[in-house]
């Protein structure tokens, strides 16, 4: 994934699995980042799918830039009543074809806190046989549960606790939405390798608004762009 549209590249950039799992808090921003890593790797030009098995936000999904994954050549899988008024966490036969075969390049979206991350453990056994995955934590260090590297640590540990497969990198997603300034993500730095320190996993990398591309000093961005929000 060396398409220098969604960011800097060096050799401490992860080079992507086959599947790529998104987790966090809540807020934390998993959605936009799997929606635009999906779009990166079809940039890459491998086959790519995006799994929606959030089921704990039915507000924010993966389903709703749909059209525009479609348009770039990226399928969508997403719980059946996503986008409607109905709750039920059933999960298509569909996503487990997309851990089982080892063709195409799987992006998930998992479900915020250790809730949503129960719904990972009927796939976890496909993903930890073929052993070629990231597991994601994606932290925003401006949301009210994860101001510090120690809460962010707290919410890792509950998911952790629940979940069968293991976090293998962490993603620093810390904005303010529109009001972000290269000042404010900067800021984070120093967070987010305090959380590497406690935890022992690395910071893949940064993920910044394209409209800052260039402004924001420091290495390993991920350029991306905003989701619409349904509501």
């Amino acid at each position: 994934m060396r398409n220098s549209e969604f960011g800097i590249r060096n050799s401490e950039f992860p080079t992507p699995r086959r599947v790529s799992l998104f987790c966090g808090h809540y807020g934390s921003g998993k959605t936009n980042l799997a929606v635009n890593w999906a779009l990166s790797l079809r940039a890459a030009g491998l086959p790519v799918a995006l799994a929606d098995i959030d089921i704990v936000n039915p507000y924010f999904r993966s389903k709703d830039s749909e059209a525009a994954l479609a348009a770039q050549g990226v399928q969508v899988v997403s719980l059946p009543f996503a986008n409607s008024s109905v709750d039920l966490p059933s999960l298509p036969s569909a996503v487990y074809g997309l851990v089982q075969r080892r063709d195409i390049y799987a992006v998930m979206d998992i479900g915020g806190d250790d809730r949503g991350a129960l719904a990972l453990g009927r796939f976890a056994p496909y993903i930890a046989e073929e052993n070629n995955y990231d597991m994601f934590f994606v932290v925003n260090f401006y949301r009210p549960l994860t101001p510090t590297a120690e809460d962010a640590l707290a919410v890792m540990n509950e998911i952790s606790a629940v979940c069968p497969l293991k976090f293998t990198a962490i993603i620093n997603n810390s904005n303010l939405g529109e009001a972000t300034a290269p000042a404010d993500i900067e800021k984070t730095f120093s967070e987010a390798a305090r959380l590497s320190a406690l935890c022992g996993l690395p910071v893949a990398f940064t993920s910044v608004h394209r409209r800052l591309a260039g402004q924001t000093e420091g290495e390993n961005m991920f350029y991306i762009d905003l989701q619409k929000k349904l509501f």
